[in-house]
């Protein structure tokens, strides 16, 4: 088997919110990949992938074909779920059998992604949006697939923040529900925020600005912090004050919403998956 991290072609196929994300950071990082050997699968019809060709003059094609397929070391898919029925057993015709392929498909199991692609390395994992900018987390898992593959792949994956490793698959659906989905919760709980500020009478603009930097800050602070966040909620909560008023109405409901919320991205992870992750 070929090394993966010798020079090599690397093809990212889907070139949406995430997976501009992850070129971006791969451009900007020296040495995590040469723009001349990265070349951009994708139809180029939404703005991520054409600000991202456009600005590092990147090779751009609406299919990967079998020549274009030969000299290829590692793909790296990012479409959506839905699409990877007809795209898999293509891809499984015309990649090389040694190329290393990273999934960043959500609900899209291992077993599912050779059952396509036939037996090549194969390493899945679930960055986040904030990958984006550097601030996100990848889980990962990689089953069967030789070290300098793992390693290969978390070179390309730590750009957009730390990469963990599991050893059991069956997490990843979890994975996914958290911290996969997890940003989504933390915007919705800003709207929230700001409404709540609006209904008490606040200016809107002003409103919606106090609720994210409150959240901003808070997020600095526990990044910044050896404390726990139960640590640092209970620094904040003063017994019998504002504070202390306003958790007791939410611990009464919030821990079993965000249970069943984590629970149902869970589950919709596996039906997307289509073969309940296993």
């Amino acid at each position: 088997m070929s090394d993966p991290a010798k020079p090599g072609r690397t093809v990212l196929i889907g070139a949406g919110r995430m997976g501009a994300a992850l070129a971006s950071g791969w451009l900007r990082k020296r040495g995590a990949v040469d723009p001349e050997n990265l070349l951009i699968v994708d139809p180029g019809r939404n703005e991520h992938c054409k600000e991202l060709v456009a600005k590092f003059g990147l090779k751009r094609v609406p299919e990967l074909g079998p020549r274009m397929a030969k000299d290829v070391s590692t793909v790296v898919l990012a479409v959506k779920p839905q699409q990877f029925d007809e795209l898999g057993p293509h891809l499984g015709e015309i990649l090389p059998q040694d190329a290393a392929v990273i999934s960043v498909i959500a609900g899209i199991s291992i077993r599912r992604l050779k059952s396509a692609l036939g037996d090549r390395p194969i390493v899945r994992a679930m960055p986040n949006t904030p990958a984006a900018i550097g601030k996100g987390i990848t889980v990962a898992v990689a089953s069967d697939a030789p070290a300098a593959v793992k390693r290969h792949a978390e070179k390309l994956l730590k750009v957009g923040g730390p990469v963990e490793w599991i050893s059991d698959e069956r997490h990843m659906g979890a994975v996914t529900a958290l911290s996969g989905s997890g940003p989504a919760y933390v915007f919705f709980m800003v709207e929230a925020m700001a409404g709540a500020g609006f209904a008490e009478g606040l200016p809107r603009e002003l409103a919606e600005r106090l609720a994210r930097e409150t959240v901003i800050g808070a997020a600095a602070l526990l990044a910044e912090s050896s404390q726990s966040p139960a640590e640092l909620r209970r620094a904040v909560t003063s017994p019998g004050g504002t504070t202390q008023a306003a958790l007791d109405v939410l611990m009464t409901g919030l821990p079993d919403l965000m249970r069943n919320a984590v629970a149902a991205a869970e589950r919709q992870s596996r039906r997307l998956g289509g073969d309940n992750g296993r």
